[in-house]
């Protein structure tokens, strides 16, 4: 006998005012970063700079990290089907692990072209970089700012803001960069800080493609313990016992759940129905949004 639930009473309306939020934030930032990334581009080919167009390679992941985003949430907006019986929510897992897998390429691109002119130091103009780059400190500043408040509710919007917030630090790299080029010609420091940024960017990647590839195979959410919920389960009152628990993703915000249960056999069908009714309160508090739970007799120990 099993019970689905899928909607908790006291969140829905909070629900659409994060959903509006958010997808403000991501058309801002994706509009801002955009018209940046362009700069960067024109400036980095001009003025042949390695450091602008590494950075502008790091705001390019993120713009497209902003698009899958987005695309990622309309997608997971749109109702459930007979096929699609949990709607399009995963989408939300696949736009983080492909994110993070371009951003991965760009790199190798990037890392390939700063070593080469490492190698071979050519005249960059310094005070043009610095002007670029302290842009772009604002831009992602702003833009950072935009995901402060959902970064703790979705792991799409923390890696938007982590990602932004990153980028303005490398901004001021950049900056301070092109000031030290500018009056002492060190030109060699503009694919060694292209280098720098790479490695920024490698590190920030590696956690979103775990944590992305975690979800997409299904794995226990980080930040939610298997044992903890156990015990969750059994506090609740009648609850004799409690086995065969599975918790996954169903996006980077919502989480599902399968038990077995034992209630008290001295309860009445309709109460233990009740206590079903209780353990999905409860999970709700604990970031599991639809659970099933199955009832069956208590297992006597061997």
């Amino acid at each position: 006998m099993a019970h689905n639930h899928d909607h908790h009473p006291h969140s829905h309306s909070h629900g659409l005012e994060f959903q509006h939020g958010r997808n403000t934030a991501f058309i801002v930032g994706i509009c801002l970063n955009s018209a940046f990334v362009i700069a960067e581009i024109i400036g980095g080919i001009i003025y042949h700079s390695m450091a602008l167009l590494t950075d502008a390679g790091h705001n390019a992941g993120d713009v497209a990290s902003l698009v899958l985003s987005l695309l990622a949430f309309k997608m997971a907006e749109k109702k459930s089907s007979a096929v699609y019986t949990y709607g399009y929510k995963k989408t939300t897992v696949l736009a983080a692990l492909t994110n993070a897998v371009i951003l991965f390429i760009a790199v190798g691109i990037l890392g390939y072209e700063s070593i080469t002119r490492l190698l071979h130091p050519e005249k960059v103009a310094g005070g043009v970089i610095a002007w670029i780059a302290s842009a772009g400190i604002v831009i992602n500043g702003v833009s950072a700012l935009l995901f402060y408040s959902n970064r703790k509710k979705e792991l799409n919007a923390r890696a938007a803001y982590l990602h932004l917030l990153t980028d303005a630090l490398v901004s001021v790299g950049v900056v301070a960069t092109g000031i030290i080029i500018l009056y002492t010609a060190w030109y060699w420091l503009d694919p060694a800080v292209g280098l720098v940024i790479m490695l920024i960017i490698l590190v920030s990647t590696w956690r979103l493609l775990g944590d992305s590839f975690r979800m997409t195979i299904d794995a226990v959410p980080s930040g939610i313990e298997l044992e903890e919920i156990k015990k969750v389960i059994l506090r609740t009152a009648h609850v004799k016992q409690v086995w065969h628990v599975h918790v996954w993703p169903l996006s980077t915000t919502e989480n599902a759940l399968t038990a077995h249960v034992a209630i008290d056999d001295q309860l009445s069908f309709d109460e233990k129905l009740k206590v079903i009714a209780d353990i999905r309160h409860e999970l709700m508090h604990h970031n599991i949004h639809h659970s099933t739970i199955e009832l069956q007799k208590m297992v006597e120990p061997h």
